[in-house]
């Protein structure tokens, strides 16, 4: 078992250092951000990657094999992480993590030059490890940093620093391969240059994170009470997540938040645009993830007094949106003419543009809802490590099967369907969930979690 920490349980901010207590260094908000750059370099980079559909390569096969293997050791790692990140702590973790997003855009690098898929599986799988690290940490710290009534609204913060990844990222492939016309089929080497010094940048930038036990919030409590914990103690909670009620309600709406991703990418984007248009795309893709996260934290923080019933709220906005989306989808799909290929000044290009952005509005929702459910269960970092880890394997085993659906050539209509029917199926179980689980508050269950920072207002300043 860990330390435990000791302290005065009444320490209050300082009255004359409020204003300026949410700055420094140790405060729930500004290891969110960090996180959210960490994110938004390496992540996010991947999300731009992925996005413009097959890596950027003319033939899907490729991409379609490298990312199952990601997911396969991503789906293992990505339960496994939440104890690693809780033997380990935040620098250990989070930085090897990042490192391997490196390698992966490296290896499409090397298909550039040499056609060898080998070397891109082979970086997948050890990215699909890298990232079960950083997203277990990530998971962790997003969902235990912030104050218990905030949670929703530092969830959209980070989300929105994340994504920016995703716009820039982007706007990378748009801007490089802007005048290279119809003809070109794949990204050129400047692309993945790019992407791969944003993500080293990224990996440098995951050293600035604090470790739980550091951070204070403003009330002065600590975001864990555990120093540390140990191999024997995490395998044992990880194990009891499989027979945990409250998990079990979660793999649905887990299973199916990475799984639309394939029919996202390659059968809406890549089929029916341009190289340059994709980029594009991607840009509004992302850019409305911002906006979707930021609109369901404030209904989940704010729409009512009653934490219950924000929750139900949220969850049934994000239903009856998705419910709307899909029917667009649905419609896109049946008129679609297959082997027309569009650019963004096309008169027709509006329709389809509106159904991708809507698609990257409703990932950010449907996400931000469930990470907000999750951290609505608790508050310790030390619990919400393996819940959030938990979250992102059963999320990995999703992506690595709708991959390898796409692989062997399932129709974009089935897919489709599988999609919107999955999502639906998630919300009712969230709803349950949010019913029988969620507390107005977590305070009489995890008092002894909540350690106060000895002498936190005196060290608001130092750390």
């Amino acid at each position: 078992m860990g330390n435990h920490e000791n302290g005065d349980s009444n320490t209050q901010i300082p009255e004359g250092a409020k204003s300026f207590y949410l700055f420094r260094y140790n405060s729930p908000i500004i290891q969110i951000v960090l996180i959210g750059l960490v994110c938004f370099c390496c992540p996010g980079m991947f999300n731009a990657l992925s996005g413009m559909g097959g890596g950027g390569q003319l033939k899907t096969t490729v991409s379609n094999n490298a990312l199952t293997a990601l997911y396969t050791t991503f789906a293992v790692f990505g339960i496994l992480g939440g104890g690693v990140y809780n033997i380990l702590g935040p620098h250990l973790t989070l930085f090897a993590g990042c490192s391997t997003y490196v390698l992966y855009a490296g290896s499409f690098l090397y298909y550039n030059h040499y056609q060898h898929q080998f070397f891109a599986i082979i970086a997948g799988a050890i990215l699909g490890i890298g990232a079960g690290l950083l997203w277990a940490a990530q998971g962790a710290i997003m969902t235990s940093y912030p104050p218990e009534n905030r949670k929703g609204t530092y969830i959209s913060i980070f989300w929105s620093i994340f994504n920016m990844g995703g716009v820039i990222g982007g706007l990378i492939p748009f801007i490089l391969n802007y005048n290279r016309g119809d003809a070109a089929a794949t990204v050129n080497d400047g692309t993945y240059i790019g992407f791969m010094a944003f993500m080293s940048a990224g990996a440098v930038l995951s050293l600035t994170i604090l470790p739980a036990s550091k951070v204070v919030r403003d009330d002065g409590t600590r975001c864990t009470h555990m120093l540390y914990s140990n191999v024997t103690t995490e395998s044992y909670e990880i194990l009891k997540l499989f027979y945990n009620w409250k998990m079990l309600l979660i793999v649905p709406a887990a299973w199916s938040s990475n799984f639309f991703y394939t029919y996202q990418f390659n059968h809406v984007n890549k089929p029916q645009f341009n190289l340059r248009t994709r980029g594009f795309n991607n840009v509004f893709y992302w850019g409305a993830q911002m906006l979707g996260s930021v609109a369901i934290g404030y209904v989940m923080d704010f729409s009512f007094k009653s934490r219950r019933k924000r929750g139900v709220v949220g969850i049934s906005v994000v239903a009856l949106l998705a419910t709307g989306i899909w029917v667009g989808a649905l419609a896109n799909q049946i008129k679609r003419d297959l082997g027309v290929i569009m650019d963004f000044k096309d008169s027709d290009y509006a329709g389809p543009f509106v159904l991708f952005f809507s698609f990257g509005l409703l990932d950010s929702m449907f996400q931000s809802m469930v990470y907000w459910v999750i951290g609505a269960l608790a508050n310790d970092s030390e619990i919400l490590s393996r819940y959030a880890g938990f979250y992102k394997g059963i999320q990995s085993a999703g992506a690595a099967v709708a991959w390898q659906i796409d692989n062997h050539k399932v129709s974009g209509m089935a897919q489709l369907i599988v999609n919107w029917v999955l999502t639906t199926v998630s919300y009712p179980l969230l709803l349950v969930l949010v019913v029988l689980a969620v507390k107005e508050d977590n305070k009489g269950e995890e008092e002894q979690a909540k350690q106060v920072a000895p002498s936190s207002a005196e060290n608001a300043f130092v750390h």
